[in-house]
C-alpha cells in the first residue's frame, strides 16, 4: 500500500465550502469514502454538502457545476472495478481527465478519490473503514482544502 511519505497538509477549512461529489456504484467502499471526507470536513471546520452521482463518469460535469454555483472545492469520489471488457479504461480515463480539466478550467481545487482497482478488496482496504489501510476520501478532502488554502494565498 502507498501512503508513506505522506505531505503535512493545512487542512484549516474555516471559511470553505466544500462539495463532496460522490459516485453510487459499490456501495460499501463509496459509503466508507464519504465517510472519511465527512469526518476531514468537520474537523476543518469546512461547510460542505453532499451530492451523489450515478457513477464515475458523471463526477466531472456535477463537479464542474458545484464549482461554478461557488462552492470554493470539489471532493470527487468514485469507484471503479477493472471487468473483463474495455469498460474500465474508458470510465477511468474519462473521469481522471474530466476531472483534472474541470480544476483547470473553474480555478479551483477537485480533490480527487477516485479509486481505479482490479478487485472489491483493494477499494475495501483503502477506503477507510474498520481494518483498512488507508482512507482515501480523507486524503481526498485534505488535499481539496489544502490546495484551497494555496490559492487563497496566492490570489490575495
Amino acid at each position: 500500500m502507498s501512503g508513506a511519505g505522506s505531505p503535512e497538509l493545512d487542512v484549516d477549512g474555516e471559511g470553505l465550502s466544500v462539495v463532496i461529489v460522490a459516485g453510487s456504484w459499490h456501495d460499501e467502499i463509496s459509503d466508507g469514502l464519504i465517510a472519511g471526507a465527512t469526518r476531514t470536513l468537520e474537523a476543518a471546520g469546512a461547510s460542505f454538502e453532499l451530492v451523489r452521482v450515478p457513477g464515475s463518469f458523471e463526477l466531472p460535469v456535477v463537479s464542474k457545476a458545484a464549482l461554478e454555483a461557488g462552492a470554493d472545492a470539489v471532493v470527487a469520489l468514485g469507484v471503479i472495478i477493472r471487468g473483463g471488457t474495455p469498460h474500465f479504461e474508458y470510465v477511468s480515463s474519462a473521469a481522471t481527465d474530466g476531472l483534472t480539466r474541470v480544476a483547470l478550467d473553474t480555478g479551483k481545487p477537485v480533490g480527487f478519490g477516485v479509486l481505479t482497482l482490479d478487485d472489491e478488496q483493494q477499494g475495501l482496504d483503502r477506503a477507510g473503514l474498520p481494518g483498512s489501510k488507508e482512507d482515501k476520501g480523507r486524503e481526498a478532502a485534505e488535499a481539496a482544502i489544502a490546495t484551497a488554502n494555496t490559492l487563497r494565498a496566492i490570489r490575495g
